[in-house]
């Protein structure tokens, strides 16, 4: 199972680092995709749930697009990616039990059936465990340590 570090997260909400691109990177040190909020304004790239917070600079874009499920936060977000030419894994979702990722993944809450890859979106707050996702195709949480089979005690 693929497992994303909400904002960089790993064990637990920490709104003081959320999207951080130095916690991404931590994040995904440990071998963890991100998901990222991200904003497009004034022809620059910026992260952080509210509005832009950090810039993201195109050599720290290129060190964690790969790894990365980029939540646009506006619609310039969007139409940037969508134009953009590498195509990064991008989205855009408000409360949709289900959203089309430009890779062709679903971004699903848990308390939907899945689809074949589907990806279970804050399954904590459905108090859904690791048994609970077995078909789906990753999960996306605060809690990447929890959900984590390697991790298991």
């Amino acid at each position: 199972m693929r497992i994303i570090a909400h904002r960089g997260n790993l064990a637990g909400p920490n709104p003081a680092k959320e999207n951080d691109p130095e916690y991404l990177k931590e994040a995904i040190v440990l071998g963890y995709d991100v998901e990222v909020d991200i904003w497009y304004h004034d022809g620059q790239l910026f992260t952080g749930h509210d509005g832009p917070a950090y810039v993201l600079d195109n050599k720290t874009f290129r060190e964690i697009v790969t790894k990365s499920w980029l939540h646009c936060k506006n619609v310039e977000a969007l139409e940037y990616f969508d134009r953009h030419f590498l195509k990064p894994n991008f989205f855009w979702h408000q409360s949709d039990d289900y959203t089309l990722t430009s890779w062709g993944y679903s971004w699903t809450y848990p308390h939907m059936k899945p689809t074949r890859r589907s990806i279970a979106v804050l399954p904590e707050i459905f108090n859904a465990s690791r048994n609970d996702l077995i078909d789906f195709w990753g999960v996306c949480t605060d809690y990447p340590l929890e959900f984590d089979p390697s991790q298991s005690q």
